[in-house]
């Protein structure tokens, strides 16, 4: 074989080698993340043809597989869908998966590897494979109560059970029906992905978990936290509190609401400061302690970094590096803080956990389909944001705030309850958001909650209605 027919034998050769490690890679190595891969119709198509497993609020399923006559063997279905949209997400032929759907597919579908066991079970006994079922924390009544509290509103809340991390209500507005991305109709489908991935409010995006927001005066009470957990202060201490703050290195000047000085002599105890949401006192606090107390104290409750629900949220932010006046504006929430409404519900809840702040999550319980465990959640910490003492002072400062302050709206016949209101300005003309956390009962609470309507600030602090 003379020179030239040797390198293009060997050129062959090299080609046919990549092309098995190719295939080969397709097939073994990268077929389980190919698979899973949204929009992958083929596997759609296979997962069609068996029963899908339920998704279940309380002992009700939101989600399930029906059989059906048509092209395919089983369609997915979705009972009271808007409420629980961004929960279950959609099982779409078209557009693939979200929420749940997507981040429990492989219990819901069956092919997790913890049921090989049952699908050879399965096969060996002539039964059509089925996928495992998932068990929400939710609680049905409050998650309607959390909708019809919103009312259509663009917005969000996210309650939690303090003590565990559970989340009891997670609801986003304005909402989509899932049966709509999930029809045998393709045309069905085509439609209402394009009514809802044009229509400006966004009804696809998890408004609770997956948008940050400035949280404006809400987060007056990590300022809170931060100074007294320096020790050099207590809720009666008396700081700052003037009608306007000059800001350091500039010539702007910071106002409180109503133009008005937060107590005599231009002077406020940090609980008045909280009760009333004081500009001047909390950004005259921050600039006492300093940024990075500030930045660390936010980042024991869980800013600057994200949570797994395991739906994936956004990352809550506050700024590390910022300078004198721009601390100012954090303190009270402003400049480039950022927060998910979940990360506000978690702020609220390790206040009234004692100072501790549990890891969230939605998914309670997974079950294979003979109804044996999969996984059971055991909650854990997330860590100890504040000590029992600050926490026990922060939790009479909130309670102060919904018996005599902004909240007072949010008061509760027979109930204690602990809140904190907020307006986040968003500036180029735009109204502030409206925001509001709280706790009850304030001694032992059993529910924590965060809610935000956008744009829903007026031109004062908005209480906690």
């Amino acid at each position: 074989m003379n020179t030239p027919l040797r390198r293009v034998a060997g050129f062959a050769v090299v080609l046919l080698l990549a092309l098995i490690a190719n295939l080969s890679y397709v097939q073994v190595i990268g077929a389980n993340s190919l698979r899973q891969k949204p929009g992958n119709s083929r596997t759609v198509l296979s997962e069609y043809d068996r029963a899908r497993g339920p998704m279940s609020v309380g002992n009700r399923a939101v989600a399930a597989s029906v059989p059906t006559n048509g092209q395919f063997s089983y369609v997915r279905t979705y009972a009271n869908g808007p409420l629980y949209a961004h929960t279950t997400g959609y099982y779409s032929l078209l557009y693939g998966a979200s929420g749940l759907e997507r981040a429990e597919n492989s219990v819901l579908a069956g092919t997790d590897d913890r049921l090989l066991v049952d699908r050879l079970t399965q096969l060996l006994a002539g039964r059509a494979p089925a996928g495992g079922s998932v068990q929400t924390t939710l609680l049905p009544a409050a998650q309607r109560a959390a909708a019809d509290g919103l009312a259509g509103r663009r917005g969000a809340v996210v309650a939690l059970d303090p003590a565990t991390g559970a989340i009891l209500a997670m609801v986003s507005s304005p909402s989509f029906d899932p049966n709509l991305l999930a029809s045998p109709q393709t045309s069905v489908e085509r439609e209402a992905w394009t009514n809802l991935t044009n229509d400006p409010a966004s009804p696809l995006l998890n408004r609770s978990l997956a948008q940050v927001y400035p949280p404006g005066s809400t987060f007056k009470l990590v300022t809170a936290a931060a100074a007294l957990s320096t020790g050099k202060y207590t809720k009666d201490s008396v700081i700052p509190g003037p009608a306007t703050l000059k800001l350091p290195l500039s010539n702007n000047r910071l106002p409180n609401e109503n133009g008005k000085a937060c107590g005599p002599s231009n002077k406020t105890t940090l609980e008045n400061a909280l009760r009333i949401s004081c500009n001047t006192a909390f950004a005259s606090l921050g600039l006492a302690i300093g940024n990075d107390a500030i930045a660390q104290q936010a980042e024991k409750f869980g800013f600057n970094q994200s949570f797994s629900v395991p739906l994936n949220s956004a990352t809550s932010n506050y700024p590390l590096d910022a300078d004198r006046p721009q601390t100012a504006l954090s303190a009270i929430g402003q400049f480039d803080v950022r927060s998910t409404v979940l990360q506000m519900a978690l702020v609220a809840a390790g206040i009234g956990n004692g100072g501790v702040v549990m890891q969230p999550y939605l998914v309670a319980r997974t079950r294979g389909p003979d109804l044996a465990i999969l996984d059971e959640v055991t909650p854990k910490p997330f860590g100890r944001a504040v000590t029992t003492e600050v926490a026990g002072q922060l939790r009479d400062m909130m309670v102060t705030v919904v018996a005599k302050g902004t909240g007072r709206r949010a008061a509760i016949k027979g109930v204690t309850v602990a809140g904190k209101t907020g307006t986040a300005q968003q500036g180029n003309g735009r109204p502030p958001h409206a925001w509001f956390v709280s706790f009850a009962p304030a001694t032992k609470p059993t529910v924590a909650v965060a809610v935000i309507v956008e744009d829903g600030g007026g031109a004062t602090e908005i209480s906690g209605g």
